[in-house]
C-alpha cells in the first residue's frame, strides 16, 4: 500500500471539534501515512481557541503551515499531495475553491488537487444553505471534489459530542481511502 501526503485545511466555520478529532485519527492511522500538513485560516485559529479553549497549535503532531505560504510545498503541483481535507469548511472557503480564488495556502492547495486530479474532500458546516453555497458544492463536485457535509449519525448511539462528531470524521477517513477501525452499520 502506498502511503498518502495529506493536507488539512481548518477554516473558520463552526466545529472545530471535527479539526481535532481527524488529526488524532490521522495519527492513530500513521502507518498508512507518509506525511500530514495542517494549514488554519487566521479565522479557523480563531474558531478553534474559542470552541476547543485551547490554542490551535498545542498537542498537534504534524507540520504547521502559515496559511499566507504560497511558497510551501502544497502550493505546487511537483509536491505530490494525494489527498486534502479542509475540515470544517467555511462557506467562504467553499466559495473561494469553486471560482478559483486562490488567495491563500488553502485555497491554493485545493486548487493544486483539483488541477492534479486528487482528491479534495471538503466539510461543509452550515446550515441552512442558499442557492449559492449548492451551486458551490455543484461546481467543486463537478471540478472532482468531494462535498461532506458535518452531518452525524446516530445509529451507533453517540453518547458525548466527540462520539457524535467522529461519526462525521469516520466518514472522511473513509472518503480519504484510509483504513480505519470505525463504528460500521454492520457492527454498530
Amino acid at each position: 500500500m502506498t502511503k498518502k501526503k495529506i493536507i488539512v485545511g481548518i477554516t473558520g466555520a463552526s466545529g472545530s471539534v471535527y479539526a481535532k478529532i481527524l488529526l488524532e485519527k490521522l495519527v492513530l492511522l500513521k502507518e498508512q501515512i507518509e506525511k500530514v500538513v495542517v494549514v488554519f485560516s487566521e479565522t479557523g485559529k480563531k474558531v478553534w481557541k474559542y470552541e476547543l479553549k485551547s490554542e490551535p497549535y498545542e498537542n498537534i503532531s504534524f507540520e504547521i503551515l502559515e496559511n499566507d505560504n504560497l511558497f510551501a510545498p502544497p502550493a505546487s503541483g511537483s509536491a505530490r499531495f494525494d489527498t486534502m481535507l479542509v475540515c470544517p469548511c467555511s462557506m467562504g472557503t467553499l466559495g473561494r475553491i469553486a471560482n478559483g480564488i486562490s488567495n491563500d495556502l488553502i485555497t491554493r492547495a485545493a486548487d493544486v488537487i483539483l488541477k492534479e486530479r486528487r482528491k479534495l474532500i471538503l466539510v461543509t458546516r452550515e446550515s441552512p444553505i442558499s442557492l449559492i453555497h449548492i451551486n458551490n458544492m455543484k461546481t467543486v463536485t463537478e471540478a472532482g471534489g468531494i462535498i461532506c457535509p458535518a452531518s452525524p449519525s446516530f445509529y451507533t448511539l453517540p453518547q458525548t459530542i466527540e462520539e457524535l462528531a467522529t461519526t462525521v470524521v469516520d466518514r472522511v477517513i473513509d472518503l480519504a481511502l484510509l483504513e480505519n477501525d470505525a463504528k460500521r452499520w454492520e457492527n454498530k
